[in-house]
């Protein structure tokens, strides 16, 4: 259905000098693939694409001036490291044309009708030193409306940098200038890890965040990676998301007799709700032990905030560890105050200790290999565990190419079981939408589930 016109490699508009650049504990802990999204546009005239190929290409090429890492190549390294190579190699932008319209796509869930308008990345038979770090496909639809899709690497940029580059891209795309430029140096991290006080730090070990549990009864996650699984997209309503909140915070308030403490925020509640909701889906024991894992973005965390604009990885995986009986007899504040305490333990020390930990692991390949059913040394953050990624705050609806604003965006795949996003209404009315991925076995469940018990 999306049929290839053209693909270009595009490099840095100006000379770059080759090097390589210095990566982060973070940046080497994360999978070694892309983060995909799709931007969905309704321009209002055909004449706002005129030459759209064109002017995406040659400001594309001015933004990988200031952005040049994303231009370089990854290679490999000893200990399931990489390294990056400041090479201007460039970046993949392909033009392609579908008979489909925005509106066959629905809720945008994640299917590989939305998957194919990405450029592909063969991973498995393709060197690593020769994927681009930046792949990218403009596609124009039947009814005059496009997307863009892009795959980022993600050891080169997480969800905030990846948002400024696209962002600034965007400003020079529309004939502005780009003056918001990115802070590269990767090297401060070094000054987290070398000033790191050990004394007072709380004593993390590769433990506390992994292994992850298993189903009781299994040996190991083996079976439960096989299992076919499948996408969806839910929404909460504004007023949905508040019933939930309240319900938390008045349970809270009840067991505890005080409001000293703050409420719990929109995020924390709806993450509990869909712990308890999920658990119950997948009908664990009652001694089951699981994990939610929440990705946490720490640059405003240390005591040294980092810069505004680092760019690269800033994130930590942040778990909570539950018994499914004790999620499901006590009330959604349990929960909640869980993940609250959680996430309100990321401080400057635990960053510190955090990055100290990773570093004396001597090979990481096992953290960053998510659900490969031919990796069994892997993580498998599926059944009985779940992991989020939020894009609320990240400023998502604001890469205006020239068409306006976009009128939907959803990441391009949701990799594995447990996965699950938490993506802001583009209309700005207080909803959230949730693409995930889980077992085929235990979607209808857990959908039922999900609005029942709001």
């Amino acid at each position: 259905m999306v049929n290839l016109i053209a693909s270009h490699i595009v490099k840095p508009a100006k000379p770059i000098p080759t090097k390589v650049m210095f990566l982060s504990e973070c940046d080497q802990r994360v999978p070694v693939t892309h983060v995909t999204i799709v931007h969905f546009y309704k321009p209002e005239g055909p004449e706002l694409l005129k030459d759209a190929t064109g002017v995406l290409k040659e400001s594309l090429s001015e933004a990988l001036v200031a952005f040049h890492p994303l231009a370089g190549r990854l290679y490999q390294k000893d200990g399931g490291r990489v390294e990056l190579q400041c090479n201007s190699m460039g970046a993949l932008l392909v033009e392609a044309q579908s008979e489909l319209k925005i509106q066959d796509f629905g809720d945008f869930c994640p299917t590989p009708q939305i998957r194919a308008l990405i450029p592909p990345i063969d991973n498995n038979n393709t060197p690593l030193h020769e994927i681009p770090l930046l792949l990218a496909q403009i596609t124009k639809f039947a009814c005059g409306g496009v997307s863009i899709g892009l795959a980022v690497s993600h050891v080169i940029a997480d969800g905030h940098s990846g948002c400024h580059f696209v962002s600034e891209w965007a400003k020079i795309a529309r004939g502005e200038k780009s003056d918001d430029q990115p802070f590269l140096d990767r090297t401060i991290f070094q000054k987290y890890e070398d000033d790191h006080p050990s004394s007072t730090a709380p004593k993390l070990q590769y433990s506390d965040f992994f292994p992850l549990p298993v189903l009781i009864g299994q040996s190991s996650s083996l079976e439960e990676r096989k299992k076919t699984t499948i996408c969806a997209m839910l929404k909460l309503s504004k007023d949905q998301i508040e019933q939930i909140r309240n319900k938390a915070n008045y349970q809270d308030l009840m067991i505890h007799k005080t409001s000293n403490q703050s409420p719990f925020s929109r995020f924390v509640a709806v993450s509990a709700h869909i712990w308890k909701c999920l658990s119950k889906a997948r009908m664990h024991n009652p001694a089951q032990e699981t994990v939610l894992y929440v990705n946490m973005d720490f640059r405003n965390r240390l005591k040294l905030p980092l810069p505004g604009r680092y760019f690269g990885n800033a994130v930590l995986p942040v778990p909570t560890r539950a018994i499914v009986g004790d999620l499901q007899s006590r009330p959604l504040s349990y929960a909640s105050s869980k993940i609250k305490e959680a996430i309100e333990n990321v401080k400057d020390e635990y960053v510190r200790s955090y990055l100290v930990c990773m570093k004396n692991i001597p090979e990481v390949s096992s953290s960053r290999h998510f659900q490969a059913v031919g990796c069994p040394q892997g993580l498998f953050l599926g059944n009985p565990n779940l992991i989020f990624t939020t894009w609320v705050g990240l400023g998502l609806y604001k890469a205006d190419f020239g068409w306006g604003n976009q009128i939907f965006l959803t990441p391009g795949s949701v990799a594995y079981d447990g996965k699950l996003f938490i993506i802001p209404s583009p209309n700005g009315d207080g909803s959230l939408f949730i693409p995930l991925c889980l077992q085929a076995e235990h979607i209808n469940a857990f959908k039922k589930h999900f609005y029942d018990d709001i």
